[in-house]
């Protein structure tokens, strides 16, 4: 894989997003948005989250613990992320009292609430699951809840057009799903579905199918004053629809939803399902092992495997490739980091660069750098 095309057209939507940038007064109140860091939070998806949301200039993250909300931090912020992980963990880590200052944080201050995936569980209304009880609607628990991982394909309606305008002519869209919660949405539900399940996700044998499609991907609802966004998939693990993230946090933040760079807009890169089966799972774990491989062109080739399959851990493999002895792997290693938007890599990348001795290398490894700090948009 070469992106020297890509950071080519990179450049040149840089220069077109130039005429329409989101606005840089350095004056603006930031929105601050909090991300759940504390024990059930999966360390990576705080991450991936915290990153996802440094997208927007005008959004500052910051991560909060069960500890930071007893000490007033939610009176500091607009919205609070529950990222994926555990919903039981995480809801035990709260704690009780904290627990009722998230309530009070939505219900009576009129602030936000997000949930991705395990988020979703920590803020639904199932019976008998340890949980906030904040989204009216509860996860079908059936003992088959673990249905797997992959690219889901879900569309919007038109609600979820009007918050996501870049995806309105685009029928089957796709997003990252771990086992995420698949909620029964009652007739009688107070909740809004704004986007809907295509994939029929049963990754295991023995698992019923036909229970997800149709069901849930997105909705919104209201808590007292507050709103709330539940995502069953992971948006901020997908290139080319992070930007949801921080979108989400505007909506629930009641804050005006600009948009985004074109060359982060990018739902046409996944046009395709791409569901683990067992059999994909061992492809996976092949092409995991075949990244030790002596010969640099086995190694090359199993990275392309894995973004060829939308390998979620396999971008973060890649980081330590950068410090490959071999600079066809180092620089293949770079271009993945971009093409997949991975911005925690920005650190492993800059040592990388300081390191590189040849010249014309630094000077291709340099550009890559560029335009993955780009991404972010912070001041």
């Amino acid at each position: 894989m070469r992106l020297l095309k890509f950071l080519y057209l990179l450049i040149i939507a840089v220069s077109l997003s130039a005429c329409n940038p989101q606005p840089t007064d350095s004056t603006k109140e930031k929105i601050r948005i909090g991300v759940f860091n504390g024990e059930g939070a999966s360390p990576v998806c705080v991450i991936e989250t915290m990153e996802a949301l440094k997208i927007d200039r005008e959004i500052s993250p910051v991560t909060v613990s069960g500890k930071d909300i007893m000490e007033g931090k939610l009176n500091e912020l607009d919205a609070l992320i529950f990222p994926g992980g555990s919903g039981s963990k995480e809801f035990n880590s709260l704690g009780q009292q904290a627990s009722e200052l998230v309530h009070k944080f939505a219900h009576e201050d009129g602030k936000g609430l997000i949930g991705i995936c395990a988020g979703g569980f920590l803020l639904s209304t199932t019976p008998g699951y340890p949980s906030l009880k904040i989204f009216p609607e509860p996860d079908i628990r059936d003992g088959y809840y673990d249905r797997g991982r992959g690219l889901i394909a879900f569309h919007l309606n038109d609600q979820g057009k009007k918050i996501f305008p870049e995806l309105k002519n685009l029928d089957s869209l796709y997003v990252q799903y771990y086992d995420g919660p698949i909620f029964k949405y009652p007739e009688s539900s107070s909740s809004n579905i704004v986007g809907s399940f295509y994939s029929d996700v049963a990754n295991h044998p023995g698992y019923p199918h036909g229970t997800t499609p149709g069901k849930l991907a997105f909705a919104t609802s209201e808590y007292g004053k507050g709103k709330v966004f539940i995502s069953v998939g992971h948006p901020e693990a997908t290139a080319g629809m992070r930007w949801m993230v921080p979108r989400m946090a505007r909506w629930v933040s009641g804050k005006k939803l600009v948009s985004y760079p074109e060359r982060l807009v990018r739902p046409e890169i996944n046009n395709k399902e791409i569901l683990y089966t067992n059999d994909l799972v061992k492809f996976e774990k092949m092409n995991f092992w075949n990244l030790f491989h002596e010969e640099d062109s086995v190694l090359i080739s199993s990275m392309n495997n894995l973004y060829s399959i939308r390998s979620r851990p396999s971008i973060r493999w890649s980081i330590g490739l950068l410090r490959h002895h071999s600079w066809e792997v180092r620089l293949h290693a770079a271009e993945y980091l971009l093409e997949t938007e991975y911005t925690n890599a920005i650190a492993d990348l800059e040592a990388a660069v300081q390191y590189e001795q040849n010249q014309d290398q630094k000077k291709l490894l340099e550009e890559i750098l560029v335009s993955l700090k780009e991404i972010i948009q912070q001041d």
